[in-house]
């Protein structure tokens, strides 16, 4: 019997049962290794800590014989020798008509304190619609902020992003388009915001009004950059989901410069080169695969906005440069207009809407390109201007300008919590698009 019983023991010594489970080697800086298990990438496992805890953490790489994970949850207790468990599952979220109104965070765990019950379960990773069956983009979506609805009308399942330096009002913005859009249901991603900046956001910005048609996803700065590249995908199946059932969902996401700089944290961790400025080629390559995804499909529209936060307002950086190449038209914040408190900050001149003329009438497109061409006349001429040396009649346009330019300024300048309906905002622009013409 001892001599059965010692055969055994060596069979199981020498069996490899790490296939199944793991254990932790070490821990290089934001990704921990182990010693199996024998997971695919992608895959969830649990991490068994020393507190009697379970840490979520997922795959993102293999390095020799080892698995590199990295952690959706604080690890506080790890040491080496804590077993690793696969699960057989990549992440995935529960979604279901009952989400609105509510604050989630990056995996789609409540965050308010209600319970949750899911109607199904959406993955995270999702393929876009198909080119030949996508909708074409035929009718405006009004957001409800003047300058915007008549100058840069953006249609139902146009992908377009806000750029702006750090404290332009990029915030402000999507609060004022949150509350005042004609879309069915609002899903909002904030990643890598401030803690106490997400309540001011809900009861400041977004409003009792806003919140009632509208979906949060919150991963906050100090959460592992893991969690914060999964909110933009969190947010994203959310919309696809509410699209799927025939609605008509607005996305917006602030910022997406953050969610880079999370993958950027999450690549270079796992050993991705670096590129320009750093950022691995992991990210160029992951921003088009999100960014398709919004859109029209055969059933409902995604209209996606997409906040950009510009580094040292160089409006050509590797993230702005990207984004911009990708979406289908760009607002640009100005620094100057903030600081002359014109707001929405917007540059009407700098902004562009590609898929404008296809949702617009011919004679909105014709007034807009005519408050447009008046606006850069007097940009143009504006240093003679201020210091005295332009002479009246030396420019029909300029003189124009001139007489139009104050009430120009006050139509496109619009109060936080002031709402435009969209047939309004085309009527004044009309009517001042009639004074523009020469004689």
């Amino acid at each position: 019997m001892r001599e059965l019983l010692r055969v055994l023991r060596e069979r199981i010594e020498e069996e490899d049962f790490e296939r199944f489970n793991g254990k932790v080697r070490r821990v290089v800086g934001l990704t921990i290794e182990s010693r199996g298990p024998d997971a695919f990438l992608g895959e969830l496992c649990k991490i068994s800590l020393g507190n009697g805890k379970n840490a979520l953490a997922e795959v993102v790489g293999f390095r020799d014989e080892d698995v590199v994970l990295m952690p959706y949850e604080d690890i506080s207790g790890l040491k080496q020798g804590c077993e690793v468990i696969r699960t057989g599952k990549v992440v995935e979220i529960g979604v279901g008509r009952n989400m609105v109104g509510r604050v989630f965070d990056g995996l789609g765990r409540p965050m308010d304190g209600r319970p949750f019950v899911p109607e199904t379960r959406y993955p995270l990773v999702n393929q876009p619609p198909h080119p030949l069956r996508r909708k074409r983009i035929k009718d405006p979506l009004p957001v409800g902020v003047k300058s915007v609805d008549a100058l840069i009308t953006i249609g139902k399942g146009q992908r377009i992003g806000i750029f702006a330096g750090s404290g332009v009002g990029k915030s402000t913005l999507l609060g004022m388009i949150a509350r005042n859009t004609s879309a069915d249901v609002c899903v909002l991603a904030l990643i890598g915001e401030r803690g106490r900046e997400v309540k001011e956001f809900i009861e400041r910005d977004l409003g009792e009004e806003g919140l009632k048609r509208s979906i949060l996803v919150v991963s906050t700065s100090d959460q592992p950059a893991l969690v914060r590249v999964k909110s933009l995908l969190t947010a994203t199946s959310i919309a696809e989901f509410y699209r799927d059932l025939g609605y008509d969902v607005l996305l917006m996401v602030d910022s997406l410069t953050r969610w880079a700089m999370a993958q950027r944290e999450v690549g270079l961790a796992v050993g991705e080169p670096p590129t320009t400025r750093g950022y691995p080629p992991s990210v160029f390559a992951g921003l088009p695969k999100i960014l398709e995804r919004a859109g029209n499909s055969d059933r409902g529209s995604i209209t996606a906005v997409y906040t950009v936060l510009v580094e040292a307002d160089d409006f050509n950086e590797p993230i702005s440069d990207t984004v911009r190449s990708i979406v289908d038209g760009h607002i640009v914040l100005s620094r100057q207009l903030a600081e002359a408190n014109h707001y929405p900050p917007i540059d009407v001149l700098a902004s562009v809407s590609r898929l404008m003329n296809d949702v617009v009438s011919e004679e909105h497109r014709k007034a807009a390109a005519q408050l447009r061409s008046i606006l850069s006349a007097y940009n143009n001429a504006k240093d003679l201007i201020e210091i005295g040396a332009y002479k009246p009649g030396s420019n029909q346009l300029v003189d124009k300008a001139l007489e139009l330019i104050d009430e120009i300024n006050s139509f496109l300048r619009q109060g936080i919590f002031e709402k435009a309906p969209f047939d309004v905002t085309v009527g004044k622009l009309l009517e001042l698009a009639s004074r523009v013409s020469l004689d």
